[in-house]
């Protein structure tokens, strides 16, 4: 079964921490996770970072983990450091 975690608000230098804290908690209840962006109201990169270390996080786990749902916040940022098809869905 795929547990999910849907991050909402603002992914910025303010709320870094607290989400920081919420993903690595939520990478604890792999192997199957999903990673929803929809509700991503603003980035920057501090977010990019965040979702990076999501990434290194899950495969030192060796956690399956998907990023779903890519807000327009979420893909423009990817864009502008041409991580788009890098991040579009992590495994």
């Amino acid at each position: 079964m795929t547990a999910r975690l849907e991050l909402d608000g603002e992914l910025t230098i303010p709320w870094a921490a607290e989400q920081h804290e919420r993903v690595l908690r939520f990478l604890g209840e792999g192997p199957d996770l999903e990673l929803s962006l929809a509700g991503v109201t603003d980035m920057d990169t501090t977010g990019l970072q965040l979702l990076l270390l999501a990434r290194q996080e899950a495969r030192r786990r060796d956690v399956r983990l998907r990023l779903t749902g890519h807000s327009p916040a979420v893909r423009d940022v990817l864009a502008l450091a041409w991580l788009d098809s890098d991040l579009e869905a992590v495994s």
